[in-house]
């Protein structure tokens, strides 16, 4: 059983903290933050908003701390709050929907990039049956979310029926009608799920799935699972099902983020200089140590410093999410570029300021851009509102990792997989990207045979591997990518996610959109794994010479192109080729660290 939700704090220690004990009340809140993180995560499908979510939770549980008559029933009144914060962001959610008709697929889809179902398997480092049922819960309505993120819990032993039924406002019984009608649901979808994987598969299957674009959803989950439950072949693959209670029983929680279980013990806010009555405003004007370098270091993308949001916060209605009124679209831009990769040299990594500016860093987790050093090199990826970057290395030299912002590093050819490179990637972080462009002689040049090799060197990291990135022909049967994949699958190699690059010779802004789409969708399709577009622009290759498209054209293109790509949920992510703009790389963001191009404005408005 995990020690996160059952050991939540003792009533002796609530009592110190109601009486404004600022230890005890760091004590509450980080004891406080697994349960709540775990919650609104399955809730809300791994949506950007999640850290947001947790952050209002937890700011009003120490505002209103003062007001709990009972403190052994603190634990049952962290839920309840935790789900009215929930219904509150879905509310809101709809109501922006309702009121932008036009951005509803926009804001309908999860950030991919922090999937829960895919970080439950990831982090918990799940296996056959038990990695079906995190992947089946994508399949769930929308209004199960809620009750499946309390059900998981109770099987895992951190919550009980009553404080469900509690929490939901909801009898037992209805509660146990709606449970059964829930794992119906996740049942059927486990079917679908392993039809789907199976292989060889199922040539009707396929057929029925032909249209589908690969996003799960319950309506794609009835069409599916109609088939695999009258089709001999996919019924037969779950005729070994165990039963999903016993398969949650032996998940624990999943784990608290890296940037915040590695910073909860440190840093204290000092208090706010702003007048405030005793009591309620005492506890919350002093944010606890372990909150605030969760909110301002590098899980939370964009939040405000507690301290100035607690103040500013009404009584009870939640102030409006930074989705809830879209930006302003960017002016049409434009400019042309990339060549080849310049000389990339790796470096560490700098520590976020533990003094966080009050204005959201970056814009979105899953936006990105590639990277070299330049002058104001640190300034302009901090301007950028880049979510991520990489430098083609394992280190960023000369290069300051934003705050909010993350680095990924890559092992770029064959003559860095070595043991120091090995040893930097895995420090650096969850990801690793691998060889640049192995189909290409002047980048990393790679066989398959050479690529297939080396793969157990980057498993060992223990990092989440992308595939080579081949320059193009990613959907291409017996292509270097299909090879490559069709090795790893014989061999029993780990490759967790697609990289892809694209570069598009129509400079019609429509014509490139989509063919975008069209190459992501065949990939996807080919290979059923989540993709990273880590390179793309408009760029023309005529008998070794680069056109490019003009500064309005460019401009036009990254603004449709990233619109477009946060509504494909499989894209997890995507890069700009890249930050620097000079008369070789024309296609770039900043032409030193103040001055960003017509290009550049767009890609800070971008998603």
């Amino acid at each position: 059983m995990s020690s996160a939700g059952r050991a939540a704090p003792d009533p002796g220690l609530v009592v110190a903290a109601r009486q404004g004990d600022r230890r005890a009340l760091d004590d509450v809140v980080a004891a406080s933050l697994p349960l709540v993180y775990n919650i609104v995560g399955r809730a809300l499908r791994g949506h950007a908003d999640v850290d947001d979510v947790v952050q209002e939770t937890l700011v009003r549980v120490i505002r209103h701390l003062p007001a709990l008559n009972d403190p052994a029933a603190y634990r049952s009144w962290l839920v309840a709050i935790t789900i009215r914060q929930v219904r509150d962001w879905d509310q809101r959610r709809r109501v922006a929907l309702d009121r932008d008709a036009g951005l509803d697929a926009i804001h309908n889809v999860p950030d991919p990039a922090s999937d829960f179902a895919g970080m439950t398997i990831l982090r918990l480092g799940l296996t056959d049956q038990r990695r079906e049922v995190a992947e089946a819960t994508r399949w769930l309505d929308p209004d199960d979310q809620e009750l499946l993120s309390l059900w998981w819990l109770e099987e895992t032993g951190e919550l009980t029926r009553a404080e469900i039924a509690e929490a939901a406002s909801l009898s037992p019984g209805h509660v146990a009608v709606r449970i059964h009608r829930m794992k119906e649901q996740i049942q059927s979808a486990r079917g679908v799920v392993r039809a789907l994987r199976a292989r060889p598969g199922c040539p009707d299957l396929g057929a029925v799935a032909a249209e589908w674009d690969g996003t799960p959803s319950p309506l794609w989950r009835k069409r599916l699972a109609r088939h695999v439950r009258d089709c001999a072949f996919c019924g037969r693959l779950g005729a070994a099902f165990l039963p999903i209670d016993r398969l949650l029983a032996g998940m624990p929680l999943l784990p608290l983020p890296a940037g915040l279980s590695a910073q909860l013990p440190s840093a204290t806010v000092p208090p706010a200089a702003v007048p405030h009555p005793p009591g309620v405003a005492e506890l919350a004007v002093h944010a606890p140590r372990g909150l605030v370098p969760y909110l301002a270091g590098g899980v939370v993308a964009a939040v405000l410093a507690i301290t100035t949001l607690v103040v500013a916060l009404p009584d009870d209605p939640v102030a409006a999410p930074s989705w809830a009124a879209p930006p302003a679209p960017a002016s049409p831009t434009a400019v042309a570029s990339a060549s080849a990769s310049p000389s990339r040299t790796p470096s560490p990594s700098a520590r976020p300021s533990s003094k966080a500016p009050v204005a959201p860093a970056v814009s979105s987790a899953r936006k990105g851009v590639g990277v070299w050093n330049f002058a104001g090199a640190s300034q302009a990826l901090a301007s950028s509102k880049a979510g991520w970057y990489y430098t083609w290395g394992t280190q960023h030299p000369g290069i300051s990792t934003p705050r909010g912002a993350t680095f990924v590093p890559m092992i770029r050819s064959a003559e860095n997989v070595t043991a120091a490179e090995l040893t930097r990637a895995r420090a650096a972080g969850p990801y690793l990207l691998t060889f640049n462009e192995p189909d290409l002689p002047e980048q990393a040049n790679m066989t398959v045979g050479q690529a297939l090799d080396l793969w157990p060197q980057l498993m060992a990291t223990g990092s989440r591997l992308g595939s080579p990135a081949v320059a193009w022909g990613g959907a291409d049967q017996q292509g270097w990518l299909d090879r490559f994949m069709t090795g790893a699958e014989a061999r029993g190699h780990r490759v967790d996610f697609i990289t892809l690059h694209w570069y598009g010779a129509d400079f019609t802004t429509a014509a490139a959109v989509n063919q975008l789409r069209q190459y992501l969708q065949a990939v996807y399709q080919r290979y059923r794994k989540p993709i990273w577009l880590t390179e793309f622009a408009l760029i023309r290759y005529d008998g070794g010479r680069q056109q490019f498209p003009s500064q309005e054209q460019q401009a036009a293109f990254l603004t449709a192109a990233t619109g477009m790509l946060g509504q494909l949920s499989y894209v997890q992510r995507y890069a700009w080729f890249g930050l620097p703009a000079t008369d070789k790389d024309r296609s770039g963001l900043f032409s030193d660290g103040t001055r960003a191009t017509v290009i550049g404005r767009a890609f800070q408005a971008a998603r």
